[in-house]
């Protein structure tokens, strides 16, 4: 039996992307990787760059320097070849809305060279594993909500059961309920393809994605995993305190737990007032807080540490000036 071939270093690869429209740089000098298996959020305010970056990536648009590559294939030099190693599925998919979806989920699994024997079980799968075997496979797509078009956007997508999936806000226009399925399903790819998901959603790709990679104004502005970034990009951890003491008794119980912590009053209801706290985020006063305050005598009604999400994490990483951007 011959041995499997190996895994690519990168399922997806940019390497000093650049894109310009006449005068207008859309993507510049961009260097990131998506590793086999995993699953990672590409993220930027609108105007960023994502989407010429996901074309040029899937093959739908030419960059104009840099390199794009798919299972370690040149999208530019051999296109063909590595569009057999991935699947994309643009912001506004269209879909013919006179077909039924397994129809036309047939026909796509032609088009995709699916073979002959498999193209009945393949269809199957997909349509179980997007929840539309007992829903929606007879109606036709033009009657279907706008989650059922997506999910049937992304069944048509796996169908030939790609090494890379590519897709360009997938969850957009959907109502709560919808993007759970979807985040659901996209989730359960970990592992098994690598995915590439834009998303304003941050919550959402937060629970999903195992990296993130966040541009601004079509440059690199951070990536890693989101425990990492808030280290790197959030110094501080906050505190809300609770309590009936004055900002002088708080102050002083504080800086005697961690001398470089600022406290910022932040409003007073029937005498009990709220504070903010802020620590360093490395300071070993985050696991004594609670006891230092008490300690002091403060009477406290709450002591609670902010969550610090992905949604922070992108505003501190799209704020920073140009000098503090890292190079790829």
């Amino acid at each position: 039996m011959a041995d499997a071939a190996p895994l690519p270093e990168a399922a997806v690869a940019a390497e000093r992307l650049t894109k310009r429209y006449g005068s207008l740089t859309a993507v510049e000098d961009l260097t990131f990787s998506v590793a086999p298996g995993e699953i990672v959020g590409f993220l930027g305010p609108n105007g960023a760059g994502k989407s010429s970056t996901m074309r040029i990536l899937a093959g739908t648009m030419a960059g104009t320097s840099g390199r794009a590559a798919i299972w370690g294939v040149s999208v530019a030099l051999e296109p063909a070849e590595a569009k057999r190693h991935m699947a994309y599925m643009p912001e506004n998919n269209p879909l013919p809305e006179d077909l039924k979806v397994e129809e036309y989920l047939l026909l796509r699994a032609r088009l995709k060279d699916v073979p002959a024997d498999r193209v009945a079980a393949r269809v199957a799968k997909v349509m179980e594993d997007c929840d539309l075997a007992r829903r929606a496979a007879r109606q036709l797509i033009g009657q279907l909500s706008k989650g059922f078009r997506q999910r049937v956007g992304i069944a048509d997508a796996l169908l030939a059961e790609p090494k890379v999936v590519i897709l360009d806000e997938p969850t957009i226009g959907l109502d709560p309920h919808q993007i759970v399925g979807i985040r659901d399903l996209i989730r359960s790819l970990r592992g098994k393809m690598a995915v590439l998901i834009s998303s304003h959603i941050l919550h959402e790709v937060e629970q999903v994605c195992d990296k993130v990679v966040i541009i601004n104004r079509g440059r690199l502005v951070a990536q890693g995993r989101p425990a990492d970034l808030r280290r790197e990009l959030i110094p501080t951890a906050n505190f809300t305190v609770v309590t009936r003491a004055t900002l002088a008794d708080v102050t002083r119980a504080t800086l005697g737990a961690e001398p470089t912590a600022l406290v910022e009053a932040l409003g007073e209801t029937e005498g009990w007032t709220r504070y903010r706290l802020a620590l360093p985020a490395a300071s070993p006063a985050r696991e004594t807080l609670a006891t230092a305050l008490i300690a002091a005598g403060l009477p406290l009604r709450e002591i609670a540490e902010e969550r610090i999400g992905l949604e922070d994490i992108f505003i501190a990483a799209t704020r920073r000036a140009p000098a503090e951007l890292r190079r790829p």
